[in-house]
């Protein structure tokens, strides 16, 4: 999962990228990179690490300009070396810079069609590149000069029809302005927002809602499915579908995890959606475990608070905070490496003992991964004195990867995968085990806007709406996920040359 940010402006814009980049560190804390236009050049910074150790004065100071675009990026297969940060640039046509979000699933399709066909050169292993390129080779076909919108609009429904997977995209084209655009199922949000100042009118597009917020944008609304929105370095706005076949197919797990709870994606509010998730998760508890005692409800912090609080008010039980989160260590799903997720989850969180001890407790999380963070932290609840310790999660079982963008396990890392309830349960050392229902799940969800009838549920149900994925597909992407394969990758990241960073120091 990655973020994007992207700004228009008619004063400088990297103050505003850095603050919309700061807001979106929950979607990635691998690396972070701005670029801006000034002079006609790109000025570019871009490194592994958190946008605060990323943008130091001197950084910022050489990123001018009134237009630019910024990436937070964590990965979702191979290494995590700095050469794989974002955004991407090109030099031929007229200069493009770009980022992405999501997970092109043709990969190795368009690679090698870049090189035999386009005659296009690639220089990482990231699919952000094969995008850059497949949009700079589209935009390299028209015969004018100058591009016009018609001109952006033809090229990027070029690439809709060349490339299938996940994408929100942002890019910066020399002496032309900014596009911003969707894959034609929608599944990775973004929005955009404008503010009028004494200057003019300036626009921005951001991952989520909440980015906007932080730069004082006001909102205007969501870039729809195989939508692309133009605009023009003085100020312009051009929109176009470019898709043949567009339908809303969001990703789900954004409302589930990833995004913030003070974001509003498609309509949807994330808040009002985890809410709904309780409601929903209460009333099946009240109605599967009517003689289940259970003395207090607890929440594993912190996207599971607001669904936690909402199961206590529907079973009429105390909610009480019996974890401490330490604010300095980062996500623990997305951090490279189980070795290293097993050792942050204790570091993160703190149990208060008082309010475990002699106590039946239910633990409420968002969902339930590996397994191995649930474990670990109902060993926590334990050896805290609990008596039993129940677990509920909000999501249903995940039982196939993720292809679209979010870096899931392979299928054999999934604790839910293949095993039925009792023996998950087991397996995370709860008393008993209760999951939402994916039919609640996406009940919870649609009530912000009933127009969306269809969401990605693949990590469920194994329904992949790019209806592409194969087993072959899955087995491949196994062998890049696995963690053996990632550690490795990680050791030798020190000895990749990084081309692009050299000259952004």
């Amino acid at each position: 999962m990655c973020g994007i940010v992207g700004i228009v402006g008619k004063t400088p814009v990297s103050q505003y990228l850095y603050d919309g980049l700061t807001v979106l560190q929950h979607r990635g804390q691998d690396a972070a990179g701005i670029v801006t236009i000034h002079d006609n050049t790109f000025r570019l910074r871009k490194a592994n690490g958190l946008v605060k150790d990323v943008f130091h004065t001197r950084h910022m100071l050489r990123l001018q300009g009134n237009i630019g675009i910024g990436h937070i990026r964590y990965p979702t297969a191979g290494t995590s070396s700095s050469s794989e940060a974002q955004p991407f640039y090109a030099n031929s046509p007229f200069g493009i810079s770009l980022a992405h979000n999501g997970n092109l699933t043709n990969a190795d399709e368009l690679k090698q069609w870049l090189q035999t066909e386009a005659r296009r050169h690639v220089n990482t292993t990231s699919d952000s590149e094969l995008l850059l390129n497949i949009l700079g080779h589209e935009l390299q076909q028209t015969e004018n000069l100058a591009l016009t919108p018609d001109d952006i609009f033809t090229a990027i429904g070029n690439v809709h029809k060349r490339v299938r997977g996940a994408y929100a995209t942002v890019a910066l084209i020399i002496g032309h302005g900014m596009v911003a655009f969707r894959d034609p199922n929608g599944i990775r949000p973004l929005v955009f927002g404008k503010r009028e100042t004494e200057h003019g009118v300036e626009y921005m597009v951001a991952s989520e809602s909440v980015a906007l917020d932080a730069c004082s944008f006001e909102f205007v609304r969501d870039i729809a499915p195989g939508e692309a929105i133009f605009f023009s370095e003085n100020g312009q706005i051009h929109s176009h579908q470019c898709a043949e076949n567009p339908v809303y197919n969001p990703c789900i797990f954004e409302f589930v995890y990833f995004a913030r709870p003070d974001s509003t994606i498609d309509k949807m509010s994330v808040y009002a959606s985890r809410v709904e998730m309780g409601t929903k998760l209460g009333k099946k508890i009240a109605s599967e475990w009517e003689d289940v005692d259970i003395d207090v409800v607890i929440p594993i912090p912190e996207t599971s608070c607001d669904i936690a609080l909402q199961i206590a008010h529907e079973l009429d039980i105390p909610y009480r905070q019996g974890f401490v989160k330490n604010r300095y260590i980062g996500r623990t799903f997305i951090m490279p490496g189980q070795a290293q997720r097993k050792k942050s989850v204790r570091q993160k969180l703190n149990a208060i003992s008082a309010e475990f001890k002699g106590k039946n407790v239910l633990l409420v999380d968002d969902s339930i991964v590996r397994g191995t963070t649930s474990e670990q932290i109902i060993e926590m609840a334990r050896a805290s004195g609990a008596k039993k310790v129940y677990f509920a999660s909000a999501a249903p079982e995940v039982r196939f990867p993720n292809v679209y963008g979010i870096d899931m396990p392979s299928a054999n890392e999934l604790v839910a995968h293949g095993r039925e309830l009792d023996d998950i349960c087991s397996l995370i050392g709860a008393d008993k085990l209760i999951y939402q229902s994916i039919d609640d799940l996406v009940t919870a969800v649609s009530l912000g806007n009933p127009e969306i009838k269809s969401f990605d549920t693949s990590v469920f149900d194994g329904n992949y709406v790019t209806n592409d994925i194969d087993q072959t597909y899955l087995e491949r992407l196994d062998a890049l996920r696995n963690n053996t394969s990632k550690e490795k990758s990680d050791k030798n990241a020190d000895s990749i040359i990084d081309m692009h960073n050299e000259g952004a120091e």
